[in-house]
This record gives C-alpha cells, structure tokens and sequence, in this order.
C-alpha cells in the first residue's frame, strides 16, 4: 500500500496535509462546541476569541512539551524546533496549556457558564476531535505510524522506512468508543429512571469519565505500540496518562459523592438516593446529534 502524500504544491505554495488535517479539526470541534453551548442554553457570543486564544496555547503547550521531551533531538537540531509539519505535538502538553487558559478566559468572558458544567460539555468534543485528528494529523505525517511490524495490517508511511503499526487509525477507534460511552451517559443523566428530564444535578461524571478512560488509553497505546523504553518523551507520556487516570477516579468518587447529597433533596417521590444514583439515564441536555 503506498503512502498517502504529506505534501503537495498549489504553485509556488508548498501545502502540508498534517496541517490540513489539523485545521480541519480544530474547525470540527469550534463547530461542535459551539453547537453543544446552545443547546445547553448558553450564549456563543464570546467564544471565537476564546476559541482562538485556546488553539494557540494548545499548539504552543504540544509542542513544547513535544520539544522537552527530545531534547537532545533539538539540541543538534535547532532549526526543527518549530517544523511542526512534521508532527511532534503533544497532546499532554496541548492540554496542560490549553486547558487553564480555557477555563481563565471562560470565567471571563461567559461567567453564567460554571467551569464544572464547561468541561462536561466538552468533553465529548476532544474526545471526537482527537479521533478526527489521528485520521488528519498522525496518520499523515512522514512518519505517523507505531512500531515496525509484518502484520497485514500494517501500513506505509511517507518515510518509507517499511511497514508500521496504523497506531493513528487504532487511536481513532478507541477515541470514538470513548466518545460513544460519554454521550451514552450524558442522557443517561439527564433523565429520570421515569423518563422526565432532569435538570440543575452535579458536573463532573462527564469530564471524569474521560480522564479515566482517555487516560487509561493513551498509557497503553505508548506502552504497547508506540513507545521505547528509556525514553524520555515516552516515559512521560505515561506517567501523565497514570496521573491523568488518578485525577479521573478522584473527580468521579467527589461527583458520586454530590448526587448523593443533591438527590437526597432533588429526587422525585421517596424513593432511594442509592439506586437513583445507579440507574441515572440521560445527560446534560446534550444529544449525540
């Protein structure tokens, strides 16, 4: 199978497809998100700026810390620090900066929106982003894929250094199934086991959630498919992914804790807390639509 090209010219204008890709998928989750706020009953009027302000810290914090973690790389290679057409961006990193200038410029800008009520409502957008990004970035780089490997399903990258694991289109697979299981229980929580709708409960399964299982992904995608092992880079990218389980598990155990609370006040009838809490159906407003 050849590989698909990762450049081309319009003219005089050489073209990236890996900057293609991520363009498009930025534009993706813009949309998206947008489209999520409104039909949670907030205003988008403010969100481009933030939006703008999001994507640059995202791109500079993946490469940074992409940067950091080959350091010796950059060290005999300056002029590639900023070659990020070529790949090399984080998405720990992406996140680490992302995710606070997130949070500061919406508490700002759309202060009606509670940061808790935020991330549950994006968090379904990365998890859908990243799976549309592996397609558009990674698996169109020179050298996008995992380890060497003979397996039939093994693929060519532009390098052509022979065949690699498709880890791109592995990573898109299992973002998406995480995507699904988040949307799943986004309407699992807005409803009644009745099927009324359920409004005003707790933040915080949503974003748990996908701590927990991106977490839980990304550790082992590097462990099995694409780390080395004494390598730095790949060596943080694990233990981010351990820490980022351990934070998952810590905000579903707090969340767990505050259903409990607002049911004992909020549930319909007298019925038991305890089993409302386990057969919670719905989300927050949200659809998979």
């Amino acid at each position: 199978m050849r590989p698909i090209p990762v450049l081309f010219h319009i003219g005089p204008l050489q073209v990236h497809t890996y900057g293609i890709g991520l363009a498009l998928t930025f534009w993706f989750a813009f949309n998206y998100f947008e489209r999520r706020l409104r039909r949670n009953g907030y205003r988008t009027d403010w969100f481009v700026s933030v939006f703008l302000w999001i994507v640059l810290a995202a791109v500079v914090g993946a490469r940074a810390l992409h940067v950091l973690s080959n350091l010796s790389y950059y060290d005999h290679n300056p002029s590639q620090v900023l070659a990020i057409w070529h790949g090399g961006l984080s998405s720990f990193g992406g996140l680490l900066f992302a995710v606070p200038t997130g949070i500061v410029l919406t508490r700002r800008r759309c202060p009606e929106l509670p940061i808790g009520r935020a991330l549950d409502i994006i968090a379904p957008v990365l998890l859908a982003a990243w799976a549309m990004g592996r397609l558009l970035g990674p698996q169109l780089m020179e050298a996008g894929g995992g380890h060497p490997t003979h397996q039939w399903f093994g693929m060519y990258y532009a390098d052509q250094v022979g065949r690699r694991l498709p880890v791109p289109i592995f990573q898109a697979l299992e973002d998406f199934g995480v995507y699904l299981v988040l949307i799943t229980i986004e309407r699992r929580l807005a409803r009644w086991p009745d099927g009324s709708a359920r409004s005003g409960f707790p933040s915080g399964a949503v974003i748990g959630t996908a701590m927990v299982l991106w977490g839980i992904e990304r550790t082992l995608d590097e462990h099995l498919w694409l780390g080395e092992d004494g390598r730095l880079g790949s060596d943080l990218v694990q233990i981010a992914g351990v820490l980022l389980v351990v934070g998952g598990a810590a905000l579903l155990l707090r969340t767990r804790r505050r259903w409990q609370a607002w049911l004992r006040t909020h549930a319909p009838g007298s019925g038991d807390p305890g089993a409302l809490l386990a057969d919670p159906r719905g989300s927050s407003t949200t659809s998979l639509a």
